[in-house]
Formats: C-alpha cells, sequence, structure tokens
C-alpha cells in the first residue's frame, strides 16, 4: 500500500492537485479511488461535466495531471492513470452526489440483507442525511438505511442532463 505523505491520504492529496485542473478544463472531478486489482495498482479519476464526457476530456485531463502527479510524488509504487467518465448508472459516493441525484431512480445492494430477506433494492433516491440513505418505493413506507451498510448505491435507468431529476 502506499505509504501516507503529510496532508492526507493518496486518494486525498491526488483529488486536491487535480480539482483545479479539472476546473480548468471545464471538469469536475467525482471520484478518485486507488485500488490494487490483483498484481497492479491503479489510480481513477472520474471527471464528468453537465454535456457528459468523452474519449478527448478523458486524454486532456490525463495529459493534465501526468506531470503534477510526477511531482506531487504522493505514490510509491507503479501504477497504472485511468481517466474516465463515472457513467450514467454512477455510483453516488459523496454527500453533494446525493444531494444532487435526490428524486432519481437508484439501485442499492446492500452488505447483508435487510430483516425483509432483501438484498436488492430499487426506488426513488428520497433523501440523505447524517450516512443515512431514505429510500421510497411505490406503494411502501420510505425504508432507511445506513450508507455503510450498502455494497453500493447507483443511479438506474438515468435519462436525464447532469443537474439531476426535474
Amino acid at each position: 500500500m502506499a505509504k501516507k505523505k503529510k496532508g492526507g491520504n493518496t486518494v486525498q492529496l491526488v483529488w486536491r492537485m487535480a480539482q483545479p485542473i479539472a476546473e480548468s478544463l471545464g471538469l469536475e472531478i467525482w471520484d478518485v479511488r486507488f485500488v490494487k486489482e490483483g498484481a497492479e495498482w491503479y489510480l481513477r479519476i472520474f471527471i464528468d461535466k453537465p454535456e457528459g464526457i468523452d474519449i478527448e476530456d478523458c486524454e486532456a485531463m490525463s495529459r493534465a495531471v501526468d506531470g503534477p502527479l510526477d511531482e506531487l510524488d504522493a505514490i510509491d509504487q507503479s501504477y497504472c492513470l485511468e481517466v474516465c467518465s463515472p457513467g450514467l448508472e454512477r455510483e453516488l459516493i459523496r454527500p453533494e452526489h446525493f444531494e444532487r441525484f435526490e428524486g432519481a431512480p437508484v439501485q442499492v445492494r446492500m452488505i447483508r440483507p435487510l430483516p425483509s430477506g432483501e438484498k436488492e433494492l430499487s426506488g426513488i433516491l428520497g433523501g440523505f442525511q447524517d450516512g443515512v440513505v431514505t429510500l421510497i418505493r411505490e406503494g411502501e413506507e420510505p425504508l432507511q438505511f445506513p450508507k455503510k451498510d450498502t455494497v453500493f448505491v447507483k443511479l438506474d435507468d438515468f435519462d436525464d442532463d447532469f443537474g439531476g431529476i426535474e
């Protein structure tokens, strides 16, 4: 695992370095992940913008962060840099993601089944407060559960603009 440098962990350091670069390119950082898959390490920077991301955006961001990443020297081992879109069925991770997409259809996978036996859920994102997700399902009472008890919360069949559901 990468050794922690002063000022935060690898993801936080990369996020702080990449954010102004993304903004200068008209982009937003959606997420940053530093993960090991098999024997390889991957630094993934997920970017977004209102009209959607294309390969040129990913290439521009990749080129723009390459030098600053080397200067930052936050990662001790070799890794592969990937700059990509979070996708239409993007995972909601940060509080601002939940706020932006309140009212949108979502899919949820729980770590453990709920008392009802359900592990896979879908419904409308009713809110997110203090780490608790509210899911609205037709004909049922709103369901609340801690985000930390989920494998993921993702947008489901998202077919709207970047700004959220009207």
